[in-house]
């Protein structure tokens, strides 16, 4: 049991350019066995990012992504909020921001504490962001929390 968050990045597939006509074909290909007649891939999701109890991180999304909602609901999240985050990660690491990412209690959510785990969160969070915003624009991004 504990805080388990996931960054999802989805790119959906559209038969409007040859670029996602020959993704979304390979794919159809690869899932016929699985799929009936008439069916076909339409999205592809990248597992792009995993925290457990990461709660300063958990609580920036809920504040800043889900209108404070702690629901363990999918919420939309913009390349903007994600580079808003990791330059908060960053100044935090950095000592030019202490109060943006305060630890967040909640039932198993981990130390309540700015300790060698909150800053290694911090740490593979920048680490994490930066290959996530690497992905092309195509990508939209989406955060769950579960605990």
């Amino acid at each position: 049991m504990g805080l388990d968050m996931y960054l999802s990045a989805k790119r959906y597939i559209w038969k409007s350019d040859n670029k996602d006509n020959n993704v979304q074909d390979k794919l159809n290909e690869v899932m016929k066995d699985d799929l009936p007649e008439g069916m076909r891939v339409q999205e592809i999701t990248v597992d792009a990012m995993y925290w457990r109890k990461a709660n300063a991180i958990h609580g920036w999304f809920v504040k800043n992504c889900q209108e404070g909602e702690d629901d363990c609901r999918e919420y939309y999240v913009d390349r903007e909020q994600i580079e808003e985050l990791r330059t908060i990660c960053k100044a935090t690491l950095d000592g030019k921001d202490e109060g943006e990412l305060e630890p967040t209690e909640g039932f198993f959510f981990g130390s309540n504490e700015k300790d060698e785990w909150y800053y290694k969160d911090l740490q593979e969070t920048v680490e994490g962001l930066d290959k996530v915003l690497t992905l092309p624009n195509s990508y939209e991004f989406y955060y769950r929390s579960s605990w």
